[in-house]
């Protein structure tokens, strides 16, 4: 009966791609390994990853010399890693972080078929790469689950005391209660993030949209109050299932949730805060400017201290919103020359099949 019912789930949960949007090649002059969709480049490599239960999987990892942190990604459940793999180069360039992806078994070019306790195989696999080909420790990697992939990135970071942090993004609660209001955990059900988020250590960061139409907001929303370590989560009103990554909040509230754990924990600021103290707006100024309620009682009692305060508040405001901008003119030009890329036709008619799909990502550089 469990075999039916993981069978029957596993129906429901999973998406492939459906022909893969790559192949593995290699090149027969430099022996090169590449995903035949891209040119090769000098800090991606692609690998093929032996798992425990027995299935090959395909992973890539993207070196940015720059790093201290490393994140170990999975993705949504209609997604594989030719549609992936533009977003983990933008990540690893504008998060300074070194990225690996991979394809869970039966997804892409990875064999086997897809299942619950083949995705746990399949990260503890990417997870024990890193540890032994690439000597990332425990503590300076950051697991971050999409959707689906907050299944297997819960259940790793479970059993991880001492991992740098996580990130759920767009997370389930568990597969049943994404399609039934259910209000207690059943034994059939799979993913159940909803019990073991409770013994998550690390800081968590929690990303999800308010108008999700595949994954309810209350998801992230009750999973960031589970969880041990909260950090200030990222709540974007109007943001749907696929499209997080177009607000230019995303990446921003990620580079500041990974400063912040790069951190020592004595140089950390605490982020154990009340559910009510975070609003489901907010405009990029919230990351800027103190909460305006307590300048203003801070005014009554000291008004001419608080007007020296309050301009050099507002310089300070001004530098960093400058550097914003100068950064994120950088990032335009980068996604510009990204549309242009996808824009040209190059296997865009592998990658238009995939647009039935719910997790499809690829499309967050369009516009």
């Amino acid at each position: 009966m469990g075999g039916v019912t993981s069978s029957v789930a596993a129906k429901l949960a999973f998406f492939p791609p459906s022909p893969p949007s790559y192949e593995v090649i290699t090149e027969s002059e430099s022996g090169v390994v590449r995903l035949n969709i891209y040119p090769h480049r000098e800090n991606v490599e692609v690998l093929r990853l032996p798992t425990r239960r027995g299935t090959e999987i395909v992973a890539i990892y993207v070196r940015n010399p720059l790093a201290v942190s490393t994140v170990l990604y999975s993705h949504g459940n209609a997604a594989d890693l030719g549609q992936m793999y533009e977003l983990f180069v933008e990540l690893s360039i504008h998060l300074r972080v070194n990225l690996l992806g991979y394809d869970y078994s039966g997804y892409g070019q990875s064999t086997g078929k897809p299942s619950e306790q083949n995705t746990y195989a399949d990260i503890e696999a990417a997870y024990k790469c890193l540890k032994e080909n690439y000597g990332a420790k425990e503590e300076e990697i950051i697991l971050y689950g999409q959707s689906v992939g907050s299944g297997p990135t819960v259940d790793l970071a479970a059993r991880l005391p001492f991992l740098r942090a996580g990130v759920l993004h767009s997370p389930i609660l568990s597969g049943l209660r994404v399609m039934y209001p259910v209000k207690r955990t059943y034994w059939f059900d799979i993913y159940k993030n909803i019990d073991k988020i409770s013994s998550v250590n690390c800081p968590v960061l929690v990303i999800h949209g308010t108008s999700d139409e595949v994954v309810d907001f209350s998801h992230g929303k009750k999973l960031w109050e589970l969880c041990k370590e909260k950090y200030e989560p990222l709540w974007l009103k109007g943001g749907k299932h696929c499209d997080l990554e177009l607000f230019p909040e995303y990446i921003k509230h990620l580079r500041k949730f990974i400063a912040t754990v790069e951190k020592t924990p004595s140089q950390r600021s605490t982020w154990r805060k009340n559910p009510d103290q975070f609003e489901l707006s907010r405009k990029i100024t919230d990351f800027l400017e103190p909460p305006r309620k307590s300048a203003s009682r801070r005014e009554k009692s000291k008004p001419s201290t608080d007007k020296l305060r309050s301009k050099d508040q507002k310089s300070y405001n001004l530098d960093r919103l400058a550097k914003l901008d100068t950064s994120y003119d950088q990032i335009e030009k980068s996604r510009r020359s990204l549309d242009y890329f996808i824009k040209s036709g190059k296997h865009i008619d592998q990658i238009d099949r995939g647009r039935r799909s719910v997790d499809r990502l690829d499309r967050i550089w369009a516009g």
